[in-house]
C-alpha cells in the first residue's frame, strides 16, 4: 500500500490532523480526549503566541487516502537565541503500529528543519517544553494529568527504531501532599527559618491581579530555571496567553509568591487537574460538556505541581521548604489531597533528591529525543 507524507494545507487537512488521536486512543482507558476547540486554537497562527517568535510545518501520512500519522516541525528562536545553538524541534506525533509511516514523518520534519539550517532535531514537544513534551515509557496505566501527553507501548520502539536516540529523561513524583508524616523533619525546620530568620513570607496570587502575578512569576522562572537544559525565557506574549489559559483552572489555595523585603524570590504553581473533567467532557462542550465544566470543583481531586523554584541568590533562605510545606498544607485543607510534581530533568539532582525528602515516588517517565541533521 503506498505511502505519501504532505504538508497540511487545508482547514480539512487541520481537522484531519486534531482529529488522529481520538480514532487512535478511542478504545484506550487511560487516554483522556481534549477539547476540540482548545486544540484549533492552539494549532491556530493567530491565536497561539509561539508564532510570534517561532515558525512550525504540520504533516500528515497517508496509506492510499487514510490517515495514518502526524508530526510537527518547528523552530523556537528564542531557545536558539539563548543556548546560541541552530536546533529544531518536533511535536504531535502519532502515528498508527506502522513502522515504515514513523520513519517518513520523522524524515519529513528532518528535512523541514534542514531546509532552514538546523543542525539537530530534538522532540516530541508541543511545539515547546512547557506544552505537553516528551514520549511516555513508563507510566502507561495512569491517567496523565494537565499537559501530560500519554502514548501506548509501541511509540517508544517505533521512534527508537526510526533513528532517533536518547537526549534527556523527563520525570514525574507522585506526592501525597495530604500526609505530612512523610515529610523529612529537616524541611518543617527550613520552612520555619525561611520566615523567622530570613523574613521570607508566603502570599498566594489572586485572579484580580493574576497578569501582574505572573510577571512576577515570570522574574523568577526567568532566573531560577535559566541554566536548565530546555529554558527559554516568557515573553510578554507568552504570559498574556498564559493569565488567559491559567483563568480557566485558577484557585488561589494552589498558586503562590515567595516574597522577601518586597521581592519575588520564588513562586510555586499547582495546577487543580482540569484532565479529570475533560474525561466527562468527551472533547465538546456542547451538549453537556460546560455543564461538566461549572461543577469542576466537585470533580477534582488532585494538582499537578508544574512550577516550584527560587531565584539562586536566595535558595540559601529556605524558601522552597517553605513552598513545600505550603503544598502540603493546602493539600490537608482542600479536596485535593495528593498530585504529580513535574516535569523535572532526570539531571536535576537537587529537586529530585526534594521530592526524595518529601516521600515522593517515580511515577511516569517521559524521554525526549535527538537526531543530528
Amino acid at each position: 500500500m503506498s505511502l505519501e507524507i504532505r504538508a497540511v494545507a487545508s482547514h480539512r487537512e487541520i481537522r484531519e490532523f486534531i482529529e488522529l488521536p481520538y480514532r487512535l486512543h478511542s478504545t484506550s482507558p487511560q487516554w483522556i480526549p481534549p477539547l476540540r476547540l482548545e486544540r484549533r486554537l492552539f494549532l491556530s497562527r493567530k491565536h497561539n503566541p509561539f508564532f510570534t517568535h517561532g515558525d512550525a510545518r504540520l504533516f500528515l501520512a497517508r496509506r492510499d487516502g487514510r490517515v495514518v500519522g502526524r508530526i510537527s516541525a518547528q523552530i523556537n528562536h528564542p531557545f536558539n537565541e539563548v543556548h546560541d545553538n541552530a536546533w529544531g524541534m518536533f511535536g504531535f506525533l502519532e502515528m498508527e503500529d506502522d513502522p515504515e509511516a514513523t520513519r517518513a514523518l520523522l524524515d519529513a520534519a528532518a528535512g523541514w528543519l534542514r531546509a532552514r539550517g538546523r543542525d539537530r532535531m530534538i522532540g516530541p514537544m508541543d511545539f515547546t517544553m512547557n506544552d505537553e513534551a516528551g514520549l511516555l515509557i513508563e507510566g502507561f496505566d495512569r491517567d496523565p494529568m494537565i499537559k501530560q501527553p500519554w502514548q501506548p507501548p509501541y511509540y517508544q520502539p517505533l521512534v527508537e527504531g526510526a533513528g532517533m536516540d536518547k537526549a534527556m529523561d523527563l520525570l514525574m513524583w507522585e506526592l501525597e501532599i495530604a500526609d505530612r508524616s512523610k515529610v523529612r523533619p529537616i524541611l518543617f525546620r527550613l520552612a520555619e527559618e525561611a520566615n523567622t530568620k530570613h523574613g521570607v513570607a508566603v502570599r498566594k496570587m489572586s485572579r484580580r491581579t493574576l497578569r501582574a502575578d505572573l510577571d512576577m512569576f515570570a522574574d523568577v522562572y526567568n532566573h531560577a530555571w535559566a541554566e536548565n537544559w530546555d529554558f527559554v525565557p516568557y515573553s510578554e506574549e507568552d504570559l498574556d496567553a498564559l493569565a488567559l489559559e491559567f483563568q480557566l483552572v485558577f484557585d488561589s489555595n494552589w498558586f503562590m509568591i515567595a516574597e522577601k523585603d518586597g521581592e519575588a524570590i520564588g513562586a510555586a504553581i499547582s495546577v487543580p487537574d482540569i484532565n479529570q473533567v475533560l474525561r466527562k467532557m468527551k472533547g465538546r462542550l456542547l451538549p453537556f460538556g460546560w455543564w461538566h465544566y461549572l461543577r469542576r470543583r466537585r470533580t477534582i481531586d488532585r494538582v499537578r505541581v508544574g512550577f516550584l523554584g527560587v531565584k539562586p541568590e536566595y535558595q540559601y533562605t529556605g524558601a522552597a521548604a517553605q513552598l513545600y510545606i505550603e503544598n502540603f498544607d493546602m493539600g490537608a485543607a482542600t479536596r485535593c489531597s495528593w498530585g504529580e510534581m513535574g516535569w523535572i530533568l532526570e539531571t536535576n539532582t537537587a529537586m529530585n533528591r526534594g521530592m526524595e525528602a518529601m516521600g515522593g515516588r517515580v511515577v511516569k517517565r517521559y524521554r525526549v529525543y535527538e537526531r543530528t541533521l
